[in-house]
């Protein structure tokens, strides 16, 4: 193409080639950051380890994120689904198939060690004082949980708040529980199967207490 082709396209096109390329670079970074946070842990992941894996410099990583801390918050949201710094958000799902989806989740997540890895890893780590992800896993678990509560509440007719609440934080405990299991013996833990068994047992109970 003659070097006076490039600018007779229109501006929109112009513009919109950079960004794509600046949104898959960020993508790459979310993504490289995933496998080394997961297999590392935060405090040993080093940026450099991230930069080279996602195929820039360090100064590169920081250009898109600003800091170590603002690169993990933002892959937990990408892991998450959310839109992060441009990456578009994936599409959520809401009201009763929100229990089928989290059956679907987490049998995507068996082809996705090191999604399920990083999330471990991660989790455990945010308990600890002044890390952080704490807020992000707090802020997380508070909304996943009271989300897990309305569906079940919508789905079986029981208006028990607390009834509710304790469903969703069991639900939610065996998930990560299975997770773990899952990470240390694969083959021994068919992670779909097991968490829709509970969820179908936790409908029953609340149904039975209305």
């Amino acid at each position: 193409m003659a070097a006076g082709d490039a600018r007779t396209k229109p501006a929109a096109e112009r513009v919109q080639r950079p960004q794509a390329r600046t949104l898959e670079r960020r993508e790459a970074v979310l993504k490289a950051a995933m496998k080394v946070f997961g297999a590392r842990g935060y405090n040993k992941g080093a940026l450099v380890e991230v930069a080279e894996e996602a195929g820039m410099t360090h100064a590169g990583v920081l250009h898109h994120f600003g800091s170590k801390e603002g690169l993990l918050v933002a892959m937990l949201k990408y892991r998450d689904g959310e839109e992060v710094n441009g990456v578009p958000a994936r599409a959520q799902t809401e009201g009763p198939a929100f229990l089928q989806h989290l059956v679907d989740t987490v049998e995507e997540n068996t082809h996705r060690r090191g999604v399920v890895q990083a999330y471990s890893v991660l989790s455990g780590e945010a308990v600890t004082d002044g890390h952080p992800a704490h807020d992000y896993f707090h802020d997380r678990l508070h909304i996943l949980r009271d989300k897990i509560a309305g569906v079940f509440g919508e789905v079986t007719g029981n208006t028990d708040d607390v009834a509710l609440h304790d469903a969703a934080s069991t639900l939610i405990a065996v998930m990560d529980g299975l997770q773990v299991q899952w990470l240390l013996e694969p083959e021994g833990v068919e992670m779909p199967r097991l968490v829709g068994t509970v969820i179908d047992e936790l409908i029953a109970r609340l149904e039975a207490g209305r």
